[in-house]
Formats: C-alpha cells, sequence, structure tokens
C-alpha cells in the first residue's frame, strides 16, 4: 500500500493559484482514477479535477474555501500495490533518479537516454519543464547563508551568527532551525493567505508546528480570541452561509460587512478597471423599433428546426451584430500596444455576458459568424446555461473578440457598457417596452429598445462606430434586411 500525494496542478496557462470550492470525496471513499474528487475556482473558471490513482482517500490536505498555490498537496490516497495510478502529474524537481535496473545492460560511458514520453492526465497540463511560466522574484541572498535549495549539506555545520532561513524550507540532515529574527513568522503560504483572510497578525503569534511554524489551527485559534475580546464584532458565518462563488468568509462589525473578493470577481474586477483606464470609451445610443423583430421571434419559435430551444430578441439582436461585423470587420479587432497595430480578428468570437451567482462571466461562441440561426441560438443558450450553473470552462470564456450584454432582462434601458480587455467594441440590449412612436405620419404604440454601443476609439472612430450601430438598428427595425445583408 502506497501513500501518494496529488498536487494542485496548473489546469490553465499561468495559473498559480486556485480556490477550493467543494470536495466530491472523504476519507475513507474509494476512487477510481479519472473520477471527479473536487471543483478549483480559479481566476477564469470553476474546473472539476479528477483524480490521478486508484485507492483510498487518507486524508483531504486543504479544506473547502482555501486558496492553495499550484504544486501544493492538496489530498492523500492510499494506493494498492501502487497499481492502477497513472502518473503523477507533478514531481519533485530534485527527486533522485531511480536505479538501474540491470546495470550491464549498459556500458557506462553509453550517452544518456531520453526518458520515455508519459502520458498525460486529461485536465492536468503538461509535465515539468516542457512549458515556461514567468519567475518569480527571488529573495536576496544574505552574505553566509544556505542555497535555498541546498543539495547537500554543509561541512562544518552553519556560519557563525546562523543564517536567516526563509519560511518553509526544509533544512539538510543534522542541522537544527535556527532561530528567525524578531517579529519573523514561519508559516506556509495556505496559512499566511488565511491569516489575510481573516485579519490575524502572524507576528504575533507562537507557533505550534514543526520547528515552531505557524499553522492553521494556530491562526484560526488567534482570529477566534480576537472575536471574543471584541464585543462589536460578531461570529463569522459557517461554510453552510458561503455563497457558491467561493467568494464569501465575510466579517461582520457594527455598521459593515466584509466580503473577500477572490476567483473569478477578482480577476473580472482588475481587468474591468485595466479596460477602463486603458482604452478609450465612447458610447453611442440608438431607439430601435422593433416590433417586426417581436413578431419573428414568435414565428421563429414555432418552426421545427427551433424544437426545444429557446428563441429570444438576444438571438436576432446576436446575428445582426454578427451580420454587422460582416460589413465593417474593423469592429472586431484589437490594439496591439508594442507593436502600434490594430488587428483585425477572424473568425468572430461572440461574446455573452451572463450574470452567474459567481459573477459576471462572458463565454463566447467560437466562429459564431460562420453559424445558421437555429445552431448559433443552441450554442447561446447552452453556454448562459453552463455559465448560470458554474460550470463554464477556461476555453468557453477565452479568445473572445466582441461582446453583447443583455441589461434589459434587469428592466434598464440604456447603459455604457465597459469594453472586454482585448475587444474593440460591445453592444448593450436594453428593456423592450410599449412606446409612442411615429409610424407614416402617425402616432402608434410600438415595440421599443435602446441599444448602447461602446467602442475603443483608438480604433473604431465615430463614423465606423455609428455606422455598425446604424445597421444593427436597421436590422431590427426589418429582420428582411437582415437576410439582404448576409
Amino acid at each position: 500500500m502506497a501513500s501518494k500525494e496529488f498536487r494542485l496542478p496548473d489546469v490553465g496557462e499561468g495559473l498559480t493559484e486556485a480556490d477550493i470550492v467543494a470536495w466530491h470525496v472523504k476519507p475513507g471513499d474509494t476512487v477510481r482514477i479519472n473520477q471527479l474528487i473536487v471543483d478549483i475556482e480559479t481566476a477564469k473558471a470553476v474546473v472539476e479535477l479528477p483524480s490521478p490513482y486508484a485507492g483510498t482517500v487518507t486524508a483531504l490536505l486543504v479544506e473547502a474555501g482555501q486558496t492553495v498555490d499550484v504544486g501544493v498537496p492538496i489530498i492523500a490516497i492510499d494506493v494498492p500495490g501502487d497499481e492502477g495510478a497513472a502518473p503523477a502529474p507533478t514531481q519533485p524537481q530534485n527527486a533522485a533518479p531511480e536505479p538501474a535496473k540491470d546495470e550491464e545492460a549498459e556500458p557506462a560511458d553509453a550517452p544518456p537516454q531520453p526518458p520515455a514520453r508519459q502520458p498525460v492526465l486529461v485536465g492536468y497540463g503538461v509535465k515539468p519543464g516542457s512549458t515556461s511560466r514567468r519567475p518569480r522574484k527571488k529573495a536576496p541572498t544574505r552574505p553566509g547563508s544556505y542555497p535555498a535549495t541546498p543539495s547537500a549539506p554543509p561541512v562544518g555545520g552553519p556560519p557563525a551568527g546562523g543564517p536567516v532561513f526563509p519560511a518553509g524550507l526544509k533544512l539538510p540532515p543534522g542541522i537544527p532551525a535556527p532561530p528567525q529574527p524578531p517579529g519573523a513568522s514561519r508559516a506556509k503560504p495556505p496559512v499566511r493567505r488565511l491569516a489575510r483572510d481573516l485579519g490575524v497578525d502572524l507576528g504575533g503569534l507562537t507557533g505550534n508546528g514543526p520547528a515552531g511554524s505557524v499553522t492553521k489551527d494556530d491562526v484560526q485559534r488567534a482570529a477566534s480570541e480576537a472575536r471574543t475580546r471584541s464585543a462589536a464584532v460578531d461570529e463569522v458565518p459557517d461554510a453552510a452561509r458561503r455563497t457558491g462563488a467561493g467568494l464569501s468568509q465575510p466579517r461582520t462589525a457594527a455598521g459593515e460587512e466584509r466580503i473577500p473578493v477572490r476567483g473569478v470577481r477578482k480577476h473580472t474586477a482588475a481587468a474591468m478597471v485595466a479596460s477602463a483606464f486603458t482604452a478609450p470609451h465612447v458610447t453611442e445610443f440608438l431607439q430601435v423599433d422593433v416590433t417586426e423583430t417581436m413578431a419573428a421571434v414568435r414565428r421563429t419559435r414555432e418552426l421545427p428546426e427551433f424544437a426545444g430551444v429557446r428563441v429570444s430578441p438576444l438571438l436576432f439582436v446576436a446575428k445582426a451584430l454578427l451580420v454587422a461585423v460582416r460589413r465593417h470587420p474593423v469592429i472586431n479587432s484589437s490594439w496591439d500596444e508594442a507593436a502600434q497595430e490594430i488587428v483585425v480578428k477572424r473568425p468572430v468570437n461572440l461574446g455573452i455576458a451572463v450574470a452567474a451567482e459567481r459573477g459576471l462571466l462572458v463565454p463566447n461562441v467560437k466562429a459564431a459568424d460562420a453559424l445558421p440561426l437555429a445552431e448559433l441560438a443552441r450554442a447561446v443558450d447552452e453556454l448562459a446555461a453552463t455559465a448560470r450553473a458554474g460550470k463554464t470552462t477556461p476555453a468557453d470564456l477565452a479568445g473572445g473578440t466582441i461582446t453583447i450584454t443583455n441589461v434589459g432582462v434587469f428592466g434598464v434601458d440604456a447603459g455604457t457598457p465597459i469594453l472586454m480587455p482585448g475587444e474593440s467594441a460591445i453592444l448593450a440590449f436594453g428593456q423592450v417596452r410599449d412606446m409612442p412612436w411615429v409610424v407614416a405620419g402617425e402616432l402608434a404604440v410600438r415595440k421599443v429598445t435602446t441599444l448602447s454601443l461602446s467602442f475603443d476609439h483608438r480604433i473604431v472612430d465615430g463614423e465606423l462606430g455609428s455606422a455598425v450601430l446604424r445597421d444593427v438598428g436597421l436590422m431590427l427595425e426589418d429582420p428582411i434586411r437582415m437576410l439582404a445583408w448576409l
């Protein structure tokens, strides 16, 4: 019976950490290879991780709600006889090589053979060394200190005065742990992050872990004592009151509530700030009589090709925007700051903004401009349902080129939407309501909506933005025009 630890893999390009949302197994459960064991939330999406081993769960090393760095063990599994186990997704870089099975089979001076290519478990990324990642900043080495990853014990023991070791460093055998400087605290990254979330100062804690390190229990005990001392602070709600976004471990005080921002909300907030202060936004508005479009929606729902598919006015807005992009391709572009170039994108990956429980998600329909109306309806419907269920994948969220946001579902007429990073335009579709409208010189009650188009003024000037908005409006006023321009 061999014990295996599954380390948090990089499930997305450049991922450095993720939140543990929910475990699907518990200690004592028997798992098989590729059985789903845990949901994690990255900066882009919630991802389901399968087990790389078949065996018995012995321990969950990280609790739900915690943020974990890539490479940190999250679960331990006993594997019977080490059989049926998939290759581990990560291996220590300083692991000793296995001894040769037959030393006489190869001469000593034989050239080293490249390692055999091992299969990669689906969803676990590639093996270490096959991708490049941005290096982390290294702490400056003090004179006389040991290297961060010593390969052998220093001869003669530690130098006089004792070196200062970073938190979490494993010392060579036979060398005692040196004292830390005043105010320093040894704690692993998940423990430091938990302390930051709970407002606990690690410098004032006495660690009860190995070599005096601060543990999760130490942090939670300090937070509990702080709440007891302060009558103004209520107890932190238990896990049952957390939202499905994994965002809340709220701290309530007199007159306020603080909710840590993590995962998708944190990523979205940073992206929106970067977009608003990078791309010069311009927004134009157009009121449109969509009476004929609403009639077309009702007739489309009766067609056999659309059986089982939700047909809404948003479908016609999406198709009209795709036709407008075909007529004005530059609207589907991005700005390359380094090269000072406009990059026109093909095909059109149409983003649909969805208000999900985890926050704003914008999955996109790949090559939407090539889809017939019925297939576009199914694709939009499936993306929205998946996003609301919290199952959107990073691939669905990546690569968007232009976006639609339906603010009308909230009873709003218009807005000034912020561009998605890397896109040049976003169209907001307001609520459809009855309004007085002049038709053939006479006043009538018609179905009217407001369209709002925000665009990057570095790429899209007023003439192009107005032309795109006007074309979308004309096609919604008369859907037959959409067929003429296809």
